[in-house]
C-alpha cells in the first residue's frame, strides 16, 4: 500500500501545500490564501479543510498518511508549539495539537526556514549530505541549520537565525528585530539595496544605478555583471560580509554544504563564487572543504522540507 505525506508552507499571504509519496516523489500542489484577519483563527482550518478535500480527490485513506507537516515563519519548538507569528496573526499555539485534532492524523511543525533546508538536504542542493546549512537571501536573510539529518532548533525555536548575527558595531540603522547590524541589513534583498543608496550618495562616480527608480537587488547584480564598478562594488561588500559571517557559522557546526537560495540567489554563481574566497579566507583549517550550492527547489523548498520532516 502506498503512503503519502503532506507538506504544509504557510506564509503571509498564501499556504502552500503538497502531496507526495513518501519516497519524495511530489503528486501534487497547490495553494490557497492565507486569512491573518482575527489573529488567525481560521489558518488551521482552513488548511485542514483543504488537506481533506484534496483526500477525497485522490481516494487517499487516513491509514495511507504518514503525516503532515507544517512550516511557519516564526520560532516553533520540538513540542509544535509555536511562540509568536506575527506575520499570521498567531501569539502561542501548539500547532501540532490543533491540526491532530482537526485532522486525526500525525503532524509536526518546524520553523518556514529550517523546514526549507531540510527540502533542500532532501531533494535539493544539498542532497546526499547530512551536515547543511541553509542560508535564504530574500526580503530578510532566513538560515536553517542542520546536524546529521536533525535541524538545531534550539531551547525555544530561535537556532539557525543566521540573519541576526551582528557583523557591524558600527551600524546606526536599526534591523527589524531591533539590533544594529544584523547579517540581515547587508545581504538580503533591501540591505544591498539600502547599501547600494548609501554608495551613490557618497560616491561621486557615473553608475548605470542611478537612472534606476525604484532600485532593486536584481538590479544591482545586473549592473555589475555588466561591468558597473559601482555596482561591483556593492556586490562586493555584500559577498565579503556574508562569506565571513558564514566562516563563523562553520567554526560552531561544521557543515559539508552551504545551501544559498532566496529571490537574491538567482544571480547565480556571481553570489557563489565570491562568498566562497571571502569564507576561504576566514575560515577555520578543519572548515575549509565546505561546499557553496545554489538552492534547486525554490519556492517548493518548504513543502518538500515539511514531508522530509514526518519521516524523521
Amino acid at each position: 500500500m502506498k503512503k503519502y505525506g503532506f507538506g504544509v508552507d504557510i506564509g503571509g499571504t498564501t499556504c502552500k501545500l503538497g502531496l507526495f509519496e513518501t519516497t519524495g516523489m511530489v503528486l501534487d500542489k497547490w495553494e490557497i490564501p492565507t486569512r491573518t484577519e482575527n489573529g488567525g483563527e481560521n489558518i488551521l482550518s482552513d488548511v485542514a479543510a483543504a488537506i481533506a478535500e484534496k483526500m477525497t480527490e485522490k481516494e487517499i485513506l487516513k491509514t495511507q498518511v504518514q503525516g503532515i507537516g507544517i512550516g511557519v515563519p516564526g520560532p516553533v519548538t520540538s513540542e509544535g508549539v509555536v511562540l509568536r507569528c506575527v506575520n499570521l496573526g498567531w501569539d502561542i499555539i501548539n500547532v501540532a495539537k490543533e491540526m491532530a485534532e482537526r485532522t486525526g492524523m500525525p503532524v509536526k511543525v518546524g520553523n518556514d526556514a529550517n523546514v526549507a533546508a531540510l527540502g533542500e538536504m532532501w531533494q535539493g542542493g544539498g542532497k546526499g549530505r547530512k551536515n547543511v546549512v541553509m542560508v535564504t537571501l530574500g526580503t530578510g536573510v532566513g538560515g536553517g541549520v542542520i546536524t546529521d539529518g536533525k535541524v538545531v532548533t534550539g531551547s525555544k525555536g530561535a537556532g539557525g537565525e543566521i540573519g541576526h548575527i551582528i557583523v557591524n558595531d558600527k551600524e546606526t540603522d536599526p534591523c527589524g528585530c531591533g539590533q544594529r547590524g544584523c547579517l540581515e541589513q547587508y545581504a538580503s534583498a533591501t540591505g544591498i539595496v539600502r547599501m547600494a543608496k548609501k554608495k551613490l550618495d557618497s560616491d561621486s562616480r557615473e553608475s548605470a544605478l542611478r537612472a534606476i527608480d525604484p532600485l532593486t537587488a536584481k538590479d544591482v547584480f545586473d549592473a555589475a555583471k555588466a561591468g558597473d564598478a559601482v555596482a561591483d562594488e556593492v556586490v562586493d561588500d555584500m559577498t565579503k560580509i556574508l562569506g565571513r559571517a558564514l566562516a563563523n557559522v562553520a567554526r560552531v557546526v561544521n557543515p559539508d554544504v552551504f545551501v544559498i537560495g532566496g529571490g537574491v540567489s538567482k544571480a547565480g554563481s556571481v553570489i557563489t563564487d565570491r562568498v566562497k574566497k571571502y569564507y576561504d579566507e576566514k575560515s577555520f583549517n578543519s572548515c575549509l572543504d565546505a561546499h557553496f550550492e545554489l538552492a534547486t527547489l525554490g519556492n517548493d523548498a518548504g513543502i518538500y522540507g515539511c514531508v522530509q520532516m514526518i519521516l524523521e
